[in-house]
């Protein structure tokens, strides 16, 4: 068939980086410095280079190195985004992913122009789909969150078992038990104590807690939910 009619499918990865910032979601966006939306706010996003990219997911990472100068954090494929009317240059197919970065992370880059955290509930309107992508990324986190281990990727290195129920307690929205908090951490089996390191005075310290290795690519689930 002549090119003509069979056009050439637009294919790229867009990735909605989620962190927190003073106890809230913020999502991550770059001005937009090519058309269409020249200009805008949008998602990290870029084409698939098929001669370098192993798969999508590479391409996800190398677009977040290139566009906001960090390395590749927890990524989650998301969903698949395709169609006519979603981008004005034709027919286009986006692999949508989820990144989970500290906020201490963030804050160890450079800060760049044409980059900025926005509170997920004060996002400016959004480009092509990236309103829904960042719709269903919201939903994924909160909904894996109560099943596993997904919020500890917000902590960050060391963290105390109260901070990381800060951290669960800002992506859910609502306060949780300490003491079922407690209990389904025990559960997920995926933490490990730091020997020695402890945050606080003499009176009753608090102990430091780390990501157990075989759970800092994957996450570790429960059969119940919080």
């Amino acid at each position: 068939m002549s090119s003509a009619a069979s056009p050439a499918v637009i294919c790229t990865v867009d990735t909605v980086l989620l962190t927190l910032q003073g106890g809230a979601l913020h999502a991550l966006l770059v001005r937009r410095d090519k058309a269409p939306y020249v200009g805008a706010w949008a998602l990290p996003g870029g084409y698939i280079h098929a001669q370098d990219d192993a798969d999508a997911q590479a391409s996800a990472a190398r677009v977040l190195r290139e566009k906001a100068g960090l390395q590749s954090p927890y990524l989650e494929q998301l969903a698949t985004f395709s169609g006519l009317a979603r981008d004005p240059r034709g027919w286009s197919l986006a692999v949508a992913y989820c990144a989970l970065v500290p906020g201490e992370a963030l804050q160890g880059i450079p800060p760049r122009q044409g980059v900025k955290l926005v509170p997920v509930d004060a996002l400016p309107p959004l480009p092509f789909d990236h309103g829904a992508m960042v719709d269903a990324a919201l939903a994924r986190v909160r909904s894996k969150s109560l099943y596993s281990s997904m919020p500890v990727h917000l902590c960050g290195d060391v963290f105390t078992l109260p901070q990381l129920q800060a951290v669960y307690e800002a992506v859910l929205g609502e306060p949780l038990n300490k003491v079922s908090f407690r209990r389904k951490m025990d559960e997920l089996d995926m933490l490990e104590p730091v020997p020695g390191l402890v945050q606080g005075g003499a009176h009753r310290p608090a102990q430091m807690y780390r990501l157990r290795p075989a759970f800092r690519k994957a996450l570790a689930l429960s059969s119940r939910a919080l």
